[in-house]
């Protein structure tokens, strides 16, 4: 019988997507930093440059991954693996990383960096997959009760929930609420989507607004002052600050939120033009990472900013629709975890800027500069590519064994 080669079974509806947001990443990378780079006397192309080496080697990660047979993912010694180096790296970055805008989460490897924290975004995906999709069967039978055992606290230190808790602990202490809050928020939904009940979904999110209602409510009535002295939280408190009210203390903590609405007042509907941003100027601070979509907003207008956030959407969806048709439980909890990663870094930053929430940190995806972040996103599409043409070729297979065992 003829094997189906998988270059056959591309899909472009994702590919095509991700090439015009990289592409376009490009472009708003020069846009929001050739300025600066002059300014400081530097190639006004250096961070493009920079992003564009990323986004080649991204490139040839997903030809990579896409070739890569998808029952290497599925071996527990490979998983135990990446989840102990990963719980080396971030103590790590903790203890011996430089430290940026705050936070201690990063791994300098002479010009280049690496943070561990935007790696576990796939990771816990990837953890989290390989252990429901283990337990199927008696998810059906057990409902939740398979995957907790009864219990709201793990017994053992074997528990996914025990792994989890130190992974997602480790990147909180950096501190990195930014990606913590991406990475509880997916391990959330992987949950959900394990096989249990649907009204275990629709509790957990009852739990998370009910819960985040109370601690800002808390921190407005106590006072950000006075939290702020809790170790840790220290760092985050100017962000609370500003959510509250970003023109009380306009040269402080509330500047680069405020700076942020003035930028997407700028735009309008039609946008200045693309490079004419005043904001980006040396008034929003970091407008080429997290605040880089009110940029976006102030040159290309509304429309504009509304078209691309409407790819990034259709990729989300066509990725979300892999996981939907995946026969394989772990090839569809990964396709649909891998989503819904991106699913929430774009409400995170888009709640950042807008003021919807608390300003973390995260960069939106594809759009800001950060070769770590591309790397991520462009891994995370290179097996959602792997699991749908590994899906499709096992059923085409199917249907052809099927036809000729008809004909015999």
């Amino acid at each position: 019988m003829t094997k189906i080669d998988k270059k056959q079974l591309l899909n472009y509806s994702i590919l095509i997507p991700y090439l015009i947001l990289s592409i376009l990443g490009l472009i708003v990378v020069y846009s929001t930093t050739s300025v600066t780079m002059v300014q400081y006397g530097l190639n006004p192309f250096r961070s493009v440059i920079n992003q564009g080496v990323f986004w080649i080697i991204s490139l040839i990660g997903i030809a990579f991954i896409y070739r890569l047979k998808l029952n290497f993912l599925r071996k527990p010694t490979v998983v135990s693996m990446v989840i102990l180096v990963e719980i080396l790296l971030l103590i790590i970055a903790r203890v011996f990383g430089e430290e940026v805008n705050g936070a201690r989460g990063w791994i300098m490897l002479g010009p280049l960096s690496f943070q561990p924290a935007e790696y576990l975004k796939i990771i816990i995906v990837w953890f989290l997959a390989f252990t429901f999709s283990r337990r199927q069967q008696s998810i059906a039978q057990k409902d939740y009760q398979a995957l907790t055992k009864g219990t709201f606290l793990p017994r053992t230190f074997r528990d996914w929930r025990t792994y989890t808790a130190i992974l997602i602990g480790l990147v909180a202490m950096q501190p990195d609420l930014g990606n913590a809050s991406i990475i509880v928020l997916t391990a959330i939904v992987l949950f959900s989507v394990s096989g249990i009940g649907y009204r275990w979904f629709v509790s957990l999110i009852l739990t998370i607004v009910i819960s985040s209602t109370l601690l800002l409510g808390s921190i407005s009535v106590i006072g950000v002052d006075k939290v702020a002295k809790v170790p840790v939280f220290g760092y985050v408190a100017k962000r609370f600050k500003a959510f509250y009210n970003p023109f009380e203390d306009l040269t402080d903590s509330g500047h680069q939120l405020a700076n942020s609405y003035y930028a997407m007042s700028n735009g309008g509907w039609f946008g200045r033009g693309l490079g004419n941003s005043i904001e980006k100027n040396g008034y929003l601070p970091e407008a080429q990472t997290d605040f880089v979509f009110s940029i976006v907003i102030e040159e290309l207008g509304l429309i504009g900013a509304s078209l691309i956030l409407a790819l990034v959407f259709f990729l989300i969806l066509r990725i979300f629709l892999v996981g939907i048709k995946a026969r394989n439980p772990f090839n569809s909890m990964v396709a649909l975890g891998l989503g819904a990663m991106m699913l929430m870094q774009v409400f995170v930053n888009i709640g950042g800027i807008s003021g919807l929430i608390p300003s973390t940190g995260v960069t939106f995806p594809f759009l800001s500069q950060g070769g770590n972040s591309l790397l991520v996103l462009s891994i995370a599409v290179g097996i959602v590519l792997n699991i749908d043409a590994t899906e499709k070729r096992e059923k085409l297979t199917q249907e052809i064994e099927e036809e000729l065992y008809e004909v015999f």
